[in-house]
């Protein structure tokens, strides 16, 4: 898929992005919401419905089980993939502690995304389309090395889709399950789901 054909506008020139990240990491948004930047702007996302909460806590949940020390799974981290003029906050990343951690305490700047080794992202009806298109491509070009997508509006009925092995700016496997059977994250996450428990 072409980035014409995703609807993706090119990266902005360097000024451009160190103006809008200026702007995003001063930006003081009201409590629950939060600030991302796609295609030349700062978009707010409003809070997140009750069951979206539910099912990142059944999935950290799992993960925290089964994830060794040195990794840690973080809510409201900002990830940036630069080349591409993006920053998102996904619902989840699974980051080694160290790149989270060890930074300026005062510092306030996203993660660079091709640190991450997992990034979930749960649908909301006003965003789906972003998460399964928009997202699914940027992910894949920063590399991320698995992209969990929690789809609850699926037109065939709510689906997690797990996105691995990013080659050439596409995911080259995916495994798509319905709500109420088990899904595994791949090594070194290792955790195992089951989706019976995510809210309908």
């Amino acid at each position: 898929m072409t980035a014409e054909m995703a609807g993706h506008d090119t990266a902005p020139d360097r000024r451009s992005w160190d103006y809008l990240l200026r702007a995003w990491r001063e930006l003081d948004v009201p409590e629950g919401w939060h600030a991302e930047i796609d295609e030349g702007q700062i978009v707010l996302v409003p809070p997140p419905h009750r069951h979206h909460n539910e099912i990142a806590d059944v999935l950290q949940r799992s993960l925290y089980r089964a994830l060794p020390d040195e990794l840690g799974v973080y809510q409201t981290l900002g990830i940036h993939i630069t080349p591409l003029g993006k920053l998102y906050v996904p619902d989840l990343v699974v980051a080694p502690r160290e790149v989270v951690v060890d930074v300026d305490p005062d510092s306030t700047d996203p993660l660079d995304a091709a640190e991450a080794l997992l990034v979930v992202e749960i649908t909301s009806q006003s965003n789906a389309k972003v998460d399964r298109v928009k997202k699914l491509w940027a992910y894949a070009h920063a590399p991320v090395p698995v992209y969990v997508l929690v789809d609850r509006f699926d037109e065939h009925g709510p689906t997690v889709t797990l996105f691995s092995e990013p080659q050439n700016g596409a995911y080259k496997h995916a495994e798509r399950v319905p709500f109420g059977e088990r899904f595994a994250f791949p090594e070194p996450l290792g955790a195992a789901v089951d989706t019976a428990a995510f809210p309908g």
